[in-house]
């Protein structure tokens, strides 16, 4: 009877410590889900933690996904890119040869041939020229050595030195000096040594649709007609050829040849005056910002400074502009009156002013001001 009672008695003892055991555990297991549910919240609030977060970060961190599609179709779509603006420009080019320029040598007087001739291939030449450089030219990027720069800041995608002036492209993935775009019609970076070639580029294609716009507008208009002629005389024929029976098709009342002609300069003046109205914009946008000494990059950062100082009381000023005069000079590399010609009116492979690093005053400035931020 005791040997039971005290089996029972051990039994019982047994199982209460295996169930303080467990309360035990359990309240272990509890306390270590707390502490790492505390740990991984304060490690998440450190991470996303920045005094200078506001609305335009949140947003650009909801769109980097699709920055980053667009990123990547760019990259791979620029060579699609190039081969249209070859392909366009050299259909107008066929088509201004084989259907207007005989057109021109049989109806205008030798003064306008020659004009048409020399004005025509002169445009022709510095679009080509201009292109060509625009998209072979590196646009500069910065030497990854750092001890070959002094005072300037890190890149936090490629972690190496960032000068002034140079930001990174997500799309070529390396700094770019004093980088103003990402072109994907040049599939290459707009930036300090390509730069001027882009902008001659532009307004020399918009001169040229320019061109072709105002001197094919009679064409234009005898061609519109023409087809206009093309479809109802169409419609008359089948109307006839539907109400009486014919052994044979009636031929047709134009040509293949006429078609394709009255099509070609239809298109022709469509395409110019699209692209002279479109590249025309951007060519006007980017002469201002030039006026203004700035890139497209940086005109979004001085808007924002210049907003900041204007709460302080301050004056923004930009430290990279000399006067709306000697802005052009500097960008166009214009240091004596004949590189007007010779730099501007003709094609040339001349360097810009400076080499990216650093932004010294330019010999051609003819008056110096002080690079300050804010006064």
């Amino acid at each position: 009877m005791r040997s039971r009672q005290r089996m029972f008695a051990a039994v019982m003892r047994l199982l209460l410590k295996c169930l303080r055991l467990g309360r035990r555990r359990r309240f272990r297991l509890v306390r270590q889900v707390e502490q790492l549910w505390h740990y991984g919240h304060l490690c998440l609030r450190s991470l996303l933690y920045n005094s200078f977060t506001n609305g335009d970060v949140v947003l650009d961190s909801l769109f980097e996904p699709v920055y980053w599609l667009v990123d990547h179709v760019t990259r791979w779509f620029g060579v699609v890119f190039v081969a249209l603006v070859i392909g366009l420009t050299s259909s107008v080019v066929a088509i201004v040869y084989i259907c207007l320029l005989p057109l021109i040598l049989q109806t205008y007087t030798p003064a306008w041939i020659c004009w048409h001739l020399a004005y025509g291939h002169w445009n022709l030449i510095m679009i080509v020229f201009h292109y060509y450089m625009a998209i072979t030219t590196s646009p500069g990027h910065p030497p990854q050595a750092k001890n070959d720069l002094t005072g300037v800041s890190i890149c936090r995608k490629c972690i190496a030195p960032k000068p002034a002036r140079t930001h990174h492209c997500s799309i070529c993935n390396r700094c770019v000096l004093k980088m103003d775009h990402h072109c994907p019609w040049l599939n290459n970076c707009v930036g300090h040594y390509n730069h001027r070639y882009f902008f001659s580029f532009c307004l020399f294609m918009t001169m040229g649709c320019i061109y072709c716009s105002i001197s094919g507008w009679d064409m234009f208009r005898d061609a519109y007609a023409a087809i206009e002629r093309m479809k109802l005389l169409e419609k008359e024929r089948l109307q006839v050829a539907a109400n009486q029976t014919y052994y044979q098709t009636p031929p047709p009342t134009f040509s293949f040849r006429q078609r394709a002609f009255h099509k070609s300069v239809v298109y022709l003046w469509v395409l110019c005056s699209s692209v002279a109205l479109a590249l025309g914009a951007l060519t006007l946008w980017h002469a201002a910002l030039i006026t203004r000494g700035e890139t497209s990059i940086e005109r979004h950062i001085n808007r924002k400074e210049r907003q900041r100082l204007q709460k302080k009381g301050k004056v923004f000023r930009n430290p990279y502009s000399y006067g709306s005069w000697d802005n052009w000079k500097v960008f166009l590399g214009v240091d004596v009156p004949r590189h007007w010609l010779t730099r501007v009116l003709l094609p040339s492979p001349h360097l810009p002013h400076g080499t990216g690093l650093s932004w010294d005053l330019p010999p051609c400035v003819t008056e110096q001001r002080a690079p300050l931020l804010a006064i």
